[in-house]
């Protein structure tokens, strides 16, 4: 499945416009991504990790769907409560572009 969705990926991202679109919204769903696999790495739930951060367990399942935008604070909270910090990076832009190819 991973193989045909990046076949299509790579098809779709020779179009400018959807191209530009996925650039935009391509360092939201890091963040998402980067959230969920900390959770699991911790071993811990959305619920496990709503009693540790005081978050409310719907904020956080709404934060990894993408439906809200976690502050920089909130990012160090969740983080704090697995036992990791939050790094954020800025990266040449040519070199992102290569690796998400």
């Amino acid at each position: 499945m991973g193989t045909k969705f990046n076949d299509f990926l790579a098809e779709q991202l020779k179009d400018p416009e959807f191209r530009k679109e996925y650039e935009e919204l391509q360092p939201e769903h890091a963040v998402i991504q980067a959230m969920i696999e900390a959770r699991k790495v911790s071993g811990l739930t959305q619920k496990e990790l709503s009693e540790r951060t005081g978050i409310a367990q719907s904020d956080i399942s709404k934060l990894e769907n993408g439906n809200s935008n976690p502050s920089i604070r909130t990012l160090q909270r969740l983080a704090a409560a697995m036992g990791m910090v939050v790094k954020v990076e800025f990266l040449p832009l040519a070199n992102t572009l290569r690796s998400r190819l």
